[in-house]
């Protein structure tokens, strides 16, 4: 089964985590779903050296990648993927350039049943910090 090394960004400012919605897909599992910006990691490439280009790719925006917030894998019907999300911070204006839609969700509005299944662990442990008030 092929496995995919990704990252992700969860850029969170004022209680709102920047979601961005994904378009049709060949994988029906994720299509229409929200994701944190992000994506594959290339070979020699570290993980914050690869969230930095993609968040540029995909957002046209430079960041500020912060710690790690957390990892897990997970296993779809046609691919295994290991993501890695860390905290970021805009450093510039973005713009859409790859997802059907982009939102700024507060994270008491989290829900996990609309993102990707990778995500979905981390959008529910997210919203929990959310709910206890502690800064993100």
């Amino acid at each position: 089964m092929k496995r995919l090394h990704v990252v992700g960004a969860a850029i969170v400012e004022g209680g709102r985590v920047l979601a961005a919605k994904r378009g049709e897909s060949r994988y029906e599992y994720v299509a229409h779903k929200y994701e944190f910006v992000g994506g594959k990691v290339e070979t020699g490439e570290s993980e914050e050296d690869a969230l930095r280009r993609e968040v540029f790719e995909e957002l046209g925006a430079q960041v500020e990648v912060g710690e790690q917030f957390m990892r897990c894998t997970h296993v779809y019907p046609d691919f295994e993927i290991e993501l890695s999300v860390y905290f970021c911070r805009l450093l510039t204006d973005y713009r859409i350039t790859e997802h059907e839609s982009l939102a700024w969700i507060p994270l008491s509005e989290l829900d996990a049943a609309l993102w990707a299944p990778a995500d979905a662990p981390m959008v529910e442990k997210l919203r929990s910090v959310g709910e206890k008030g502690a800064s993100v």
